[in-house]
C-alpha cells in the first residue's frame, strides 16, 4: 500500500484567537472559548487526515524555548513566518 504524504500547514496565531476567544451577539454569550490541547490536536491530525507532517507557523521568543520544545515532542515541525522574530 502506498504511504499518504498527507501535510497540515498551521498559523499557530489564527488557532489560539479562533478557540479561545467568548463570542457574544449583544450581551449574550453565544460560544464560549476554550485553550487547545496540542497533543490531541495533533493526535486528531493523524487519525482523522493522516497528517504525517504539521508545520506550526508561530513567532519565536527566547523565554518560550521549553514550549516550542514540548511541541516537537508532541510532532510539530516549528516554522518561524519569514521575517518575524518577537522582542519581549
Amino acid at each position: 500500500m502506498k504511504q499518504e504524504n498527507n501535510f497540515a500547514f498551521i498559523d499557530s496565531q489564527n488557532l489560539n484567537l479562533g478557540t479561545g476567544k467568548d463570542i457574544y451577539k449583544g450581551n449574550k454569550r453565544i460560544y464560549t472559548g476554550w485553550k487547545l490541547d496540542y497533543k490531541k490536536f495533533r493526535r486528531y491530525l493523524s487519525d482523522k487526515f493522516r497528517v504525517n507532517k504539521a508545520f506550526l507557523f508561530i513567532g519565536f521568543i527566547k523565554q518560550n524555548e521549553k514550549m516550542y520544545k514540548q511541541l516537537r515532542s508532541f510532532g510539530y515541525t516549528r516554522e518561524n513566518p519569514k521575517g518575524m522574530l518577537m522582542q519581549n
